[in-house]
């Protein structure tokens, strides 16, 4: 059985160069979020993009199953902030996403950096966004410990 299903929705009119779409999602959270190609490969101006989505789904992720994997440990953590960057290349003539680089500072008390780091890659493991794309994608992780709060 599934533990959770959720949709989006675009409505795209015209060419890709010249078209315009919005996409929508069941929660409500994204309502009518403009998208265009020139948003997705040139300056956002206040637009979406699928790579943009894709690192926001992979950094709020890697975030629970981090926060999962520390909290097991009993390290739970006090912050975690993680930037995600999702890379569209063209590769053999195509548009591909070829690349998610997830770089992590983590507030965790009662950690050294060796721990932190296997906690980062056992959260690598766990994470559904990481397994979804990592057959396809290029992921690489970097975390780094708040130094004021790093066991000695």
């Amino acid at each position: 059985m599934a533990i959770a299903t959720r949709q989006a929705e675009i409505d795209w009119e015209g060419t890709l160069t010249a078209g315009t779409g919005t996409l929508s999602s069941g929660s409500g959270a994204l309502d009518r979020m403009p998208v265009t190609w020139a948003a997705r490969t040139e300056q956002p101006n206040g637009k979406t993009s699928p790579e943009e989505l894709i690192a926001a789904a992979h950094a709020s992720c890697f975030a629970m199953a981090l926060a999962l994997v520390l909290g097991e440990a009993e390290a739970p953590p006090d912050r975690l902030a993680i930037t995600a960057k999702c890379t569209l290349d063209e590769i053999e003539g195509a548009p591909r996403i070829t690349s998610v680089e997830l770089n992590i500072h983590a507030r965790v008390g009662g950690l050294d950096e060796a721990g932190f780091q296997g906690h980062l890659a056992h959260a690598g493991e766990l994470c559904p966004v990481s397994n979804a794309l990592r057959a396809a994608v290029e992921i690489s992780v970097q975390g780094q410990l708040e130094s004021d709060v790093a066991a000695a």
